[in-house]
């Protein structure tokens, strides 16, 4: 299958979406495409492995009618860590109330509570707090030994059965993939999935671990969760193909007045070395049950653009809210109104690109200097790999970016990268090709009109991943 895409979205920023029991049945997905929608998201902390195929094989067939890649993202669901069970299924507590966390099956009671998870013994020590059920309840440990640790409840709260655990000031010694994980990593390789989102990232071992798995076959996010990745940002950052601000978890692990400072740290942290980061978590929440966002929201969403994230996403809202598609195109219309405004461009480019010492980041930097000096229509990126189109939206520059590839799988994990519009086409074999190919291709794609430049980066030897080192400047006729 060969897709060309003819129609491109008015804005850089890209929509990542999640699927699930609102959004399931072709008309739905086929409107969410229609109304913004780059990127697919399954998550796979919910939905059997037949609901998966059942979405996937519809993406796919849409994708074939609009003659457009459509990038998938599966996101595991990483180590759950959970209390067992209490009797009566809950348990009132009180503020400076004293409370036994142990290892044992029996049900718990209002003296103690049973914490299945050596690991989670391993790493706490006097001092720490874990906090249960999204820290609506916050515990401090006391004491800490092998099988077990005293805690004293710091509020008055409820704990049911199960409810998760978080112990945000310790490294847990354990591994991001379950055994699900495993089982659901290797369904969504046999699918041809484009990314595979990882959760509870806390190293860049974690990253590592996954990509051997995945042994190429596709991109790899890690999702920062935790305080400890904040920790080792860069070193997670080099390891993986992509970042998500994951702010559920990261707003229950860390202070809420902090979270808003740790999202502009990892986007700029990314935008300075090129890799794609994605916001993520509550950003249209009210839509879940409401047609309009509340201003706030509005006001969220734009940040995040005018910072210059690659991606914004939505969960709920997409996936189980009672308005899905208003829900897409509200943040389409917040993210072309954003990048209307002259200051997000200002504001975007306050963060200073670091450039390695190769050819291609040179060619990238000039592409930015000649499109802020010549009437650009777009500028057309010939890749093998996706890198030279990476490498060009890392530059943030003025004009769009025309991706040009011959492999489908490389044409759809780039649909998540800021300004690229991204499209498979036959490989060019000669200079003078690439030229007559490109101006072709931006006059096919309605991105320009006679009298004005195309800026064609391509590399010779050609077809060969990494060599980009040639700049045309072409105009159209």
């Amino acid at each position: 299958m060969k897709l060309d895409a003819i129609s491109h979205r008015d804005r850089n920023a890209k929509i990542l979406a999640t699927l699930g029991p609102a959004s399931s049945d072709r008309a739905t997905i086929h409107a969410l495409f229609k109304a913004g929608v780059d990127v697919f998201r399954f998550n796979f902390s919910h939905g059997t492995h037949a609901d998966h195929q059942a979405r996937y094989d519809l993406v796919r067939d849409i994708e074939r009618e609009v003659g457009r890649p459509v990038g998938i993202l599966v996101d595991l669901q990483g180590p759950k860590l959970r209390l067992g069970a209490i009797e009566n299924g809950k348990l009132s507590v009180s503020r400076g109330q004293t409370l036994t966390l142990d290892q044992k099956e029996k049900a718990g009671d209002k003296t103690r509570l049973p914490l299945p998870h050596p690991e989670i013994f391993a790493a706490i020590k006097a001092g720490d707090d874990l906090l249960i059920d999204d820290g609506k309840v916050r515990l401090r440990v006391l004491t800490a030994e092998a099988q077990s640790a005293t805690v004293e409840v710091l509020n008055d709260g409820v704990l049911s059965d199960r409810k998760g655990v978080n112990v945000p000031g310790a490294i847990l010694p354990l591994s991001p993939l379950t055994d699900k994980d495993r089982a659901d990593l290797t369904f969504a390789l046999s699918l041809d999935v484009d990314w595979v989102a990882l959760s509870f990232v806390q190293r860049p071992g974690d990253i590592e671990e996954v990509k051997a798995l995945v042994a190429g076959r596709a991109w790899v996010m890690a999702k920062l969760e935790k305080p400890a990745a904040i920790d080792s940002l860069q070193a997670i950052i080099a390891a993986s193909d992509g970042v998500m601000v994951a702010r559920g978890d990261l707003g229950v692990e860390c202070a809420p007045e902090d979270v808003p400072g740790l999202q502009k740290r990892i986007i700029r942290a990314c935008r300075e070395v090129g890799k794609p980061v994605v916001v993520a978590t509550q950003m249209l929440e009210s839509m879940i049950t409401s047609p309009v966002p509340t201003r706030a929201e509005v006001s969220d969403v734009a940040g995040a653009i005018y910072d210059g994230a690659d991606a914004v996403m939505l969960s709920a809202e997409s996936a189980a809210g009672a308005y899905p598609v208003p829900a897409v195109e509200m943040m389409d219309r917040i993210i072309q109104a954003t990048e209307r405004d002259p200051l997000q461009r200002v504001t975007m480019q306050a963060v200073q690109a670091y450039r390695d010492t190769t050819t291609q980041d040179a060619i990238s930097a000039a592409i930015r200097t000649v499109a802020e000096t010549l009437p650009v229509a777009a500028t057309v990126a010939f890749t093998s790999s996706g890198a030279s189109a990476l490498r060009v939206a890392h530059e943030r520059p003025r004009t769009p970016i025309l991706s040009l590839t011959p492999h489908l799988q490389v044409a759809r994990r780039l649909t998540l990268v800021w300004g690229v519009h991204s499209t498979q086409a036959d490989d060019a074999n000669s200079t003078d090709a690439i030229v007559t190919h490109a101006a072709a291709a931006v006059t096919r794609h309605g991105f320009g009109e006679p009298g004005r430049a195309v800026l064609v980066a391509a590399g010779t030897p050609f077809g060969v991943s990494g060599s980009t080192n040639l700049l045309r400047i072409a105009w159209l006729s």
